[in-house]
């Protein structure tokens, strides 16, 4: 990669240092401008005439996307943020009374707390699978779980914090040998690492383009087996969604734009998909290899620092890190790092509260580098953490 190159069209790296890709990556300034420019078109001419003059770069995105994750263009929906994406597939499953829910220890608090609304309003059983000696979610003890009655599958790929990534082709090679729904949160992995839905066995995959991927926040999307969209019922339709075809009767789109409203951001679409495209450009095995090559240096830089406790599980560890300062508030560290232009983030327990609880975790700093940023500034950050501590 050239490095200099890369930091030359993002923006942000002038005014600080940025360790905080897993809430918001920098955005490169083709995004930007892809957004920018279309906001600008829309001042110019109107809004829907914007959208219709730029239709095709728009509709484009769909594939841009399918292209990244190893799908196919129908069977991407784009909508306002990961959560939402997740929800669309979590809500819209048709779970009975005494059905299961299969997850993991890390699973992230949004989902749990999904988990837990239908469980108390439909009857439904949450079951976490345990992890072995690493953290890493069991797949053996996954496999065991395993009876008639489990109705669905879903774990976080790679937890908010902790640097854990969850085996995710494994679990999907279990839930499709035992044809249980495998619903997988993408939302740290993209833009961090390769991804091809197929090789993950995933029934539905949601992320969002504001993290790993650099793009902008608000807008996300869903992956959804083209096998399924014909018999998933979206929670909620409109006019984009279902056609009004008789006085009483509605037809649904044939693709996974079933899962989407008419109203959406174009400009966001639009940066979006220049996101995708600069990812793919420098290559997803590429941008891992220096991503995770920098969180590992970033590790053993302040593994040795006075009361640096770090807290990383699992047998495969990403470009997220996690650690806290003994008898340091964490809120005060990040405060104090702000002031001297690094960004960073605190986990709160309550964000993972099943392995928090487990693990007696406080509040995490959570540290989490990506591709454009550079040795020395692994160096600058644990100089500083070392100052603090």
């Amino acid at each position: 990669m050239d490095i200099e190159q890369i930091r030359a069209e993002t923006p942000g790296v002038a005014h600080r240092l940025h360790l905080n890709n897993a809430g918001a990556g920098l955005m490169p300034a083709s995004v930007l401008a892809a957004i920018t420019g279309h906001l600008e078109l829309e001042a110019r001419m109107g809004g829907y005439e914007a959208a219709d003059a730029e239709s095709e770069r728009l509709d484009a995105v769909y594939d841009q996307i399918a292209s990244l994750i190893g799908a196919h263009g129908d069977e991407i929906a784009i909508v306002g943020n990961a959560t939402l994406a997740w929800d669309q597939a979590f809500y819209g499953l048709a779970l009975k009374p005494g059905d299961r829910i299969l997850t993991a220890e890390a699973e992230y608090a949004a989902n749990y707390l999904a988990f837990m609304q239908r469980a108390q309003r439909d009857g439904l059983i949450i079951d976490v699978v345990p992890s072995d000696e690493s953290g890493t979610l069991d797949t053996d003890a996954l496999e065991a779980m395993i009876d008639e009655r489990v109705g669905l599958i879903a774990i976080t790929w790679i937890p908010t914090n902790g640097g854990l990534v969850n085996p995710a082709a494994k679990i999907g090679e279990i839930a499709n040998r035992h044809k249980i729904p495998y619903l997988l949160d993408a939302c740290q992995a993209v833009g961090q690492m390769p991804i091809d839905v197929k090789a993950l066995g995933c029934d539905f995959l949601s992320a969002t383009g504001r993290k790993f991927l650099r793009g902008p926040r608000g807008i996300g999307f869903l992956y959804v087996r083209r096998e399924l969209i014909e018999t998933f019922d979206p929670i909620m339709i409109d006019m984009f969604s279902a056609e009004w075809t008789e006085r009483d009767g509605y037809k649904l789109r044939g693709d996974a734009r079933r899962f989407e409203t008419w109203e959406n951001p174009y400009a966001l679409r639009m940066g979006l998909g220049e996101a995708v495209r600069y990812a793919c450009a420098l290559g997803l095995p590429e941008i891992q290899k220096r991503a995770w090559a920098l969180a590992d240096q970033l590790r053993s830089a302040i593994e040795g620092i006075p009361r640096v406790v770090l807290r990383d599980t699992g047998r495969e560890q990403c470009a997220i890190t996690s650690f806290s300062l003994d008898g340091v508030d964490a809120g005060a560290v990040e405060a104090a790092l702000l002031t001297e232009g690094i960004n960073i983030s605190v986990s709160a327990p309550s964000s993972t509260r099943l392995d928090a609880e487990a693990r007696a975790l406080p509040k995490l700093l959570r540290a989490s580098p990506h591709y454009y940023n550079t040795e020395t500034e692994i160096e600058r950050f644990a100089e500083a953490i070392g100052n603090l501590s």
